[in-house]
């Protein structure tokens, strides 16, 4: 009797799918378990693409102006076999991705969308208020002898940088690079990092990015700019599992040594900005992820990607009256180094890019329509404008991570990031916190702001020049 009740409830439940839904998919099947993250990435011309983590064997349904499908597997769940780091290999373990990421392109044409009841933020045409921050996961590094107080909210501030410009209800939201510091375990008896994770696996992602970073994904589509901290060696197989906008691709995952030269370099592509008034704005983002502190031989292969890749910034930003230049190491930005006297060194910026750039925009670097450039990788904010011709140099690789030493102020005379650029202005800070653009008409607005929103400094960008001041 009770295998015919079986059959009969079945049968019934067969018929109710047909007649309304033709077929019982396994959306309505599956029984999804909780999304661990979800979130939206603008990719080439400003594609938006929804993502998902979670640890279900299926990937959760999207919803986008009412209608539901089943999210595209990106990348499955896997533990890859340790591979050369750069640590050494006793220091090292396998990564273990025990999640699957999903995807989805988001219509031009959606204006609600949601992952399982998580509401996505939306593009817009023309976004007006862009916070940026950059270098904020909490650094565990054997090599330098360092191990930041990643339990110590006051240590590692990246949580309440986030809630902080989440606050600030941004349009969209530019990460200019390294979100991933955690390589090497915490001492034994060191409390303030722990029972951290380590490594390059997913929990450590999770831990170093995703859940600080929770309000700011929550808030507004994000850009993603790759840092160093990202390279192949370090976490490039997390990277291109959870953040790159483009495809995952077999040989381009970081997983195999031998790839690497796949993995580590990519083409730049813009995300435009719209136009308000006369004048339409893109963001042109350049991976620098692999540049070396040494200029590249010209036979060099990466000498050669670069040049490339210079090549196109050139055409690229011909497609926008105003272009911010988006990268991890600042080409126009200073660095401070401690010496063993007390003194402090001062170095400019990236020789290795300037000096490929120099072939091909001999004086300014950039092409003509690149009126800023944004970086961070220094762990400050910068602020430096010229009075030649080059474009106005930001850096917000203030984030949370280890802060750098502060570049003594005023700067002498003839210090210069880059041979015939004449500094204007320079102002940095090493407060923690992030940048704000806000677009009102034809000009930016460009502040810095501590974790607590107290205003660090402001620029206003308008036909060409930038003029800045500090709030120290």
């Amino acid at each position: 009797m009770y295998h015919r009740v079986s059959l009969m409830l079945q049968r019934l439940g067969a018929l109710v799918c047909v007649s309304a839904l033709a077929a019982c998919s396994s959306l309505e099947r599956h029984t999804p378990v909780p999304v661990q993250a979800a979130w939206v990435v603008l990719g080439e011309q400003g594609q938006a693409i929804a993502r998902a983590i979670t640890a279900d064997t299926l990937c959760p349904s999207i919803t986008q102006n009412g209608v539901s499908q089943r999210m595209q597997v990106r990348a499955a769940a896997a533990t890859e076999a340790q591979r050369k780091t750069v640590s050494k290999p006793e220091d090292s373990k396998p990564s273990v991705f025990a999640v699957l990421t999903c995807e989805l392109a988001i219509s031009t044409t959606t204006t609600s969308a949601s992952i399982e009841g998580i509401s996505l933020p939306l593009p817009k045409a023309a976004p007006q208020k862009i916070v940026i921050i950059g270098d904020t996961g909490c650094r565990l590094q054997k090599s330098s002898a360092y191990f930041q107080g990643c339990n110590d909210t006051s240590t590692w501030a990246f949580n309440e940088v986030a809630k902080m410009a989440a606050s600030f209800t941004p349009d969209l939201v530019v990460h200019v690079g390294d979100y991933h510091y955690r390589e090497n375990a915490c001492p034994e008896g060191d409390r303030v990092c722990a029972g951290s994770a380590w490594g390059f696996g997913w929990d450590t992602w999770k831990e170093d990015f995703f859940t600080p970073a929770a309000p700011l994904l929550a808030a507004a589509p994000w850009v993603v700019v790759r840092g160093n901290h990202e390279s192949c060696p370090r976490a490039g197989q997390g990277w291109w599992r959870f953040m790159d906008p483009r495809a995952l691709q077999a040989g381009r995952d970081c997983n195999n040594e031998v790839d690497d030269v796949r993995g580590d370099y990519s083409a730049p592509y813009t995300v435009p900005l719209g136009r308000i008034g006369t004048e339409q704005a893109q963001l042109i983002i350049f991976d620098s992820s692999k540049v070396p502190y040494k200029v590249l031989a010209k036979a060099d292969t990466a000498y050669q990607i670069y040049m490339e890749q210079f090549k196109s910034v050139n055409q690229l930003a011909e497609q926008a009256d105003v272009n911010f230049f988006i990268n991890h190491h600042p080409i126009l930005g200073f660095g401070a180094d401690p010496q063993k006297d007390g003194s402090v060194k001062l170095f400019g910026g990236s020789l290795p890019l300037q000096d490929v750039m120099q072939t091909l925009n001999a004086k300014r670097l950039f092409p003509a329509k690149v009126q800023a450039t944004i970086s961070g990788h220094v762990h400050l904010f910068e602020a430096i404008t010229f009075d030649t011709d080059h474009p106005a140099q930001f850096v917000s690789g203030n984030g949370g991570s280890s802060l750098s030493l502060l570049v003594p102020e005023p700067l002498a005379k003839d210090a210069t990031p880059v041979a015939g650029a004449h500094v204007a202005h320079f102002s940095n800070s090493d407060e923690v916190g992030f940048m704000t653009m806000e677009r009102i008409n034809n000009s930016w607005k460009i502040e810095a702001w501590n974790q607590h929103g107290k205003r660090i400094a402001d620029c206003l960008m308008q036909a060409g020049k930038t003029h800045c001041r500090s709030k120290q």
